[in-house]
């Protein structure tokens, strides 16, 4: 079960939330003038632990990593304020750093790793799963882990997905069809209501919170 006090709802400058689950520990922390979120995921049988976005303030994020054995950083999309601590985490740590190529060019280090849509991506014995999301930019990802037992599934969404709406698209009607029709169909298609959403800015939501509005954001256009 998770931690009953868990609530995503973190400030900058603010403490990180923890919530501790079968397999898998999150932790979350809020960071820069953007607000960005930074997820820390530890997996409790061999201590190793994923970054996801190291958007700022490095000496926060080391603070944050604290003795984790972090094996791996994934930046969830290009965009500045996803990675500018990205070369000073790397260098304190020595960890993988993963993303979609569409997106490598834009993050000040060399991407180890590049990943596909459907590939996974491991944090000590626990899975994730790549999913793509074209539109906020075109090498955003999500990623989903179906915890174990009672844990539930929790998808990491970058800023893709938020309460109350997809990522923004900058008015374009292309890139936001394509992006609203990717969560449609790879996030809303394929997990479940309770499935829990952490996206990059601001509070957490559910995917059966945000499921009813998909018709009125298709509407909007935004």
């Amino acid at each position: 079960m998770s931690t009953p006090t868990y609530t995503g709802d973190v400030e900058v400058g603010g403490p990180a939330d923890v919530r501790e689950l079968p397999g898998l520990t999150i932790s979350k922390v809020a960071v820069s003038e953007m607000a960005n979120n930074a997820y820390l995921l530890r997996c409790t049988a061999t201590g190793e632990a994923l970054l996801v976005d190291a958007a700022a303030e490095p000496d926060t994020l080391r603070s944050f990593i604290g003795d984790a054995d972090l094996r791996t950083v994934v930046t969830t999309h290009g965009h500045w304020d996803h990675h500018r601590a990205l070369p000073e985490v790397v260098a304190a740590t020595g960890a993988v750093t993963v993303a979609h190529p569409a997106d490598a060019a834009d993050l000040p280090v060399p991407v180890q790793r590049p990943v596909e849509h459907g590939d996974t991506v491991a944090v000590g014995e626990q899975v994730l799963e790549v999913v793509r999301l074209r539109g906020h930019t075109p090498g955003s990802i999500a990623l989903v882990w179906r915890g174990p037992e009672d844990a539930g599934v929790h998808v990491f969404t970058g800023d893709s997905l938020f309460p109350g709406g997809v990522g923004n698209t900058q008015q374009d009607p292309a890139r936001f069809a394509s992006l609203v029709d990717d969560v449609e169909q790879r996030l809303f298609g394929t997990l479940p209501d309770e499935a829990w959403v952490y996206p990059g800015h601001g509070k957490d939501t559910t995917i059966g919170a945000e499921r009813p509005s998909l018709p009125e954001w298709r509407a909007r256009g935004w």
